[in-house]
């Protein structure tokens, strides 16, 4: 198991990053926050570094990542909205910043719609998928491009997706699938101690699970 002394964190103040946030700070971590928006910094702690940025930034991506042993990502659209491309974009800079540092450790969230050969989707989640590439044809199509470009990759990447998430302290037993999503829900703090955990104990490397709560 490596000992990962310093993680930096993409998407750190949004309504899941701000849980894995508090769990990395409760196990002690050290971490660099990317913060897009001044006023959403986060509060201060003597664990925590703020590297204010934009993500599409060079530079902003080798400060934060200078220093630290992994990556983990919660990228979501944002507020306001980044343009529908941004996984993709974001992710082929990440990759390239991550490969000059010599970090080989990439964990990143997504969403059902994204397929894998590995794939056995049941009807409830082919049907979202078919309902996502109807309604958000660019972004959905980027997310599947985000994968592709991690599977092409040679660092050690798990692309964890993910039902609805439920902003609790809350951390029911959770359920992971390689196949096909066990559940409707994900708590943002059993998302955040499953993310730890794979992030130490090198699991899933180069795989792209589904997990939900037990129901």
């Amino acid at each position: 198991m490596k000992n990962y002394n310093k993680i930096a964190v993409i998407g750190g103040t949004g309504k899941s990053g701000v849980f894995l946030v508090k769990e990395l700070l409760r196990q002690n971590f050290k971490i660099k926050v990317l913060v897009r928006n001044p006023g959403k910094v986060p509060s201060k702690h003597p664990n925590i570094e703020v590297i204010i940025g934009d993500l599409l930034d060079k530079k902003a991506l080798q400060a934060l990542i200078s220093g630290c042993d992994g990556l983990i990502s919660l990228l979501g659209m944002g507020i306001p909205h980044s343009e529908p491309t941004i996984f993709s974009k974001a992710t082929k800079l990440i990759l390239e910043v991550l490969e000059a540092n010599r970090v080989s450790r990439y964990l990143v969230i997504t969403g059902l719609n994204v397929e894998t050969e590995m794939d056995q989707k049941g009807e409830t989640i082919r049907a979202a998928t078919d309902w996502m590439y109807s309604n958000y044809p660019v972004s959905t199509k980027d997310r599947q491009l985000e994968y592709e470009l991690l599977r092409a990759s040679k660092l050690e990447w798990t692309l964890v997706r993910l039902p609805l998430i439920m902003q609790t302290d809350e951390a029911p037993e959770i359920v992971v699938s390689l196949t096909d999503c066990p559940g409707q829900y994900i708590s943002a703090t059993s998302l955040a101690r499953f993310l730890i955990t794979v992030l130490q104990n090198g699991s899933h490397l180069k795989e792209a699970p589904f997990i939900a709560n037990i129901e």
